[in-house]
């Protein structure tokens, strides 16, 4: 048995946000970067206690990016995987990294491939979805509970207003959120391991960017708070209706 996990690098959800390059690019200056919560928390994190049911199953991670991403993986490492693939490529663009993440996946023949359901930085939930097409395999998206029978998986997915539960045939692709697994955190055994476990830098295949990012644009500064003395209840009421517009 061979899982897939997909990793990406995120920053920090405290990090401070700033544009360079006209507003085409992230700043990188002093930003904190982890691993995207849902490829750790969800994704890898269900795929070790998989591991754990069946010690013979094997965890390679993957993640598209420069060496600058190797700490992240590193600490991937550390959490449980058995060895990870970088692919020394930086884009931005879903297709792109879709490309690069199914060609090793062919080449290496998983029967399990976990993502996270987006990233917390561009929320774009299409990874998963493309890599299952350029690999021609069943794919589930948003799934909260991830069991397998055999060679049949039963995975429970949100819907609106409830639940759905899938029964699917390996090989396949699913995408991670909250309720598949619990949060862990790398022991000392797991970050020194994880030093000499093998990370394999490869090039990227050809593939066609089909998207560009135009610009980042900020939202808008918070305005200020304005308080209304409770003896002008009808001033209240004024701002709410012509500056609010609630009603």
């Amino acid at each position: 048995m061979k899982i897939l996990v997909c990793i990406s690098k995120t920053p920090d959800t405290t990090a401070k946000i700033a544009f360079t390059e006209n507003n085409t690019k992230f700043t990188s200056d002093g930003v904190q970067w982890i691993i995207n919560p849902y490829d750790e928390w969800y994704a890898l994190v269900r795929a070790i206690e998989l591991k754990e049911a069946n010690p013979a199953a094997v965890i390679h991670l993957i993640t598209v990016g420069t060496a600058d991403a190797d700490p992240i993986i590193r600490k991937a490492l550390a959490l449980g995987g058995d060895e990870a693939i970088r692919i020394n490529a930086d884009s931005h663009d879903s297709f792109y990294i879709a490309s690069q993440i199914a060609a090793v996946a062919k080449e290496g023949s998983y029967d399990r491939i976990f993502t996270g359901k987006e990233t917390i930085d561009y929320n774009g939930s299409s990874i998963g979805g493309m890599v299952a097409e350029l690999l021609d395999l069943p794919y589930v998206s948003l799934a909260t509970k991830f069991d397998l029978d055999g060679t049949t998986a039963s995975i429970v997915r949100e819907i609106e207003g409830g639940e759905e539960t899938n029964k699917v045939q390996l090989p396949l692709v699913v995408s991670c959120q909250k309720g598949m697994a619990e949060q862990r955190i790398p022991n000392m055994k797991g970050i020194m391991g994880a030093r000499s476990k093998p990370l394999k830098a490869v090039e990227p295949v050809a593939a066609e960017p089909l998207t560009g990012i135009a610009s980042f644009d900020l939202p808008p500064a918070k305005a200020g708070v304005k308080l209304v003395s409770p003896d002008t209840p009808e001033e209240l009421v004024r701002l709410l209706h012509e500056e609010a517009k609630v009603f």
